[in-house]
């Protein structure tokens, strides 16, 4: 059985993966036969990954992970492999299929050994971990943690069947302790928190595996979320007509740059120009007009001391970024106050997001909110790390306390807007230098320019900042990556998705 070529773009909770599995079962394809199918494509995997391995150490817990465990262990035993089988549940103990899977490998004749933290399995050649699967909620017990960090220090490769033990299949994050895999198959619906949170820190090379679930199954639930696809900015963005001008294209205004911060907002500008805004403006400190000037002569730049000299250009504006270097003072806060009573579309980010935190009574229909778990624990008053422990959690409570659509930075970029929810599972490690959030502002900008909804301006621009990152750094390399590389990148990225006629 192979792995789809692509992971597939709908992502789904625990609870709805096992409702997916129960469903398939109701729609005729029996327990059993899933069961065999998930262990038989897990184990074509490890002899396409491992081929010279030979000592198998299978480790299974009490419940269905378990069965799929002992499946690839009947089947390395068939291959004349060595597996040996260690349990945290006694076979006689086990229920149902797996039971079933556990007699079999036992009439073949297969080792089984109790598992615990004294008691590891002896240099094999492969971990296969089907120890707990997606039912895990709550802190580990201390034993089984114990045990998850003695079999994590073990010098040895790692296949994860359908999730790693420990991590929370809804949040991505650890229960306690995780043992990290270096390859995890997953089965009929791709789990969330794989993505997001330290999903993929754990997760290592993700294969997903449908086990033939009928298309039916699928679409008798709703994703919990889905992934954007590239095609989708060519439907989004269509090829510009032959007599379009900038005006067509809308004009987008950034707002930001106060003293020591001058730098930010242009960066800003620079990426509503490379994305195909019609018309960038600028309105920031006297100061530093110059400067954004001589960076990019494009940008109509304007400098102003008050608030109210900022009043005509706003009012000519389709859409405003605020926040790039705006600076927490009475400049920035008077300009965020204006921003906010103007009407126009927004885009929210930064030191805009941290006042944004002390207001009251705040929200929008027609904004996008875009902080990093900083500045959403400042939104929520609680801190970053909280926010980090269950991302999807705090992106419905940023979404109902403010309205609008809230993009919240990480590994596994979520989107959540009136439409639905989204996750980019794009983008790299490089991506973690200073500026890039600018970037990434002007882009969402442009496309809401464009005519886009927030929600899709908010996702797809996401999609195309983190492409554009994938593609400098294959070029160039993660280290160094600076905001600024991504610009070209973008321009080609998104004249990839939409040509001109």
């Amino acid at each position: 059985m192979r792995a789809s070529t692509e992971l597939p773009v709908a992502l789904y909770s625990a609870a709805q993966t096992r409702e997916l599995d129960r469903l398939a079962i109701e729609a005729g394809t029996a327990g059993a036969t899933l069961m065999q199918r998930a262990g038989q494509a897990a184990f074509d995997v490890l002899c396409e990954c491992w081929p010279q391995a030979r000592r198998v150490a299978v480790l299974c817990g009490g419940g269905n992970n378990g069965g799929d465990g002992y499946v690839v262990a009947w089947l390395a035993r068939q291959a004349g492999l060595a597996p040996t089988l260690y349990f945290t549940t006694p076979p006689e103990q086990l229920k149902g299929d797996a039971r079933t899977m556990a007699q079999r490998c036992q009439q073949a004749g297969i080792a089984m050994q109790p598992l615990s933290a004294e008691a590891l399995p002896d240099k094999p050649d492969v971990l296969v971990d089907g120890l707990l699967g997606t039912g895990l909620s709550g802190a580990l017990r201390d034993d089984m943690a114990r045990l998850l960090m003695a079999l994590d220090s073990m010098p040895v490769p790692r296949l994860a069947l359908d999730i790693p033990s420990g991590l929370g299949a809804d949040s991505g994050m650890p229960l306690g302790a995780v043992l990290r895999a270096d390859v995890t198959c997953t089965f009929i619906g791709l789990k969330r928190g794989l993505l997001t949170g330290e999903g993929p820190v754990h997760t290592g090379s993700l294969h997903f595996f449908d086990l033939q679930v009928e298309r039916d199954v699928y679409a008798r639930l709703r994703p919990d979320s889905l992934c954007p696809r590239v095609e989708e900015l060519s439907q989004q963005l269509p090829p510009r007509r032959r007599d379009g001008h900038k005006g067509h294209y809308g004009h987008v205004l950034v707002i930001g740059g106060d003293y020591g911060f001058a730098g930010a907002p242009v960066m800003s500008a620079q990426a509503a120009a490379r994305c195909g805004a019609g018309k960038v403006s600028l309105i920031t400190r006297p100061e530093h007009v110059l400067l954004a000037l001589m960076r990019q002569p494009e940008i109509m730049a304007r400098g102003v001391q008050s608030a109210s000299e900022a009043e005509s250009l706003l009012a000519q504006a389709t859409v405003v970024a605020i926040g790039p270097g705006l600076g927490r003072d009475a400049w920035g806060r008077a300009l965020l106050a204006l921003a906010l009573e103007s009407g126009k579309p927004l885009v929210v980010d930064a030191d805009a997001l941290t006042l944004l935190a002390k207001q009251h009574d705040v929200g929008q229909a027609d904004w996008v909110l875009t902080p990093h778990p900083g500045e959403a624990g400042r939104l929520l008053g609680c801190q970053g790390k909280h926010i980090q422990q269950d991302r999807f959690a705090a992106l419905e409570a940023l979404v109902a306390r403010y309205g609008g659509t809230v993009l919240l930075k990480g590994l596994g970029t979520l989107v959540q807007g009136a439409p639905g929810r989204a996750l980019i599972r794009e983008g790299n490690p490089g991506m973690a230098s200073g500026g890039m959030g600018d970037v990434l502002t002007g882009v969402i900008a442009a496309l809401r320019a464009q005519g886009l909804s927030g929600y899709d301006a908010a996702r797809l621009g996401a999609l195309a900042h983190a492409r554009a990152a994938d593609v400098c750094a294959a070029r160039h390399g993660e280290r160094g990556l600076l905001a600024t590389d991504l610009l070209p990148a973008l321009h080609e990225s998104l004249n990839g998705a939409c040509h001109d006629r």
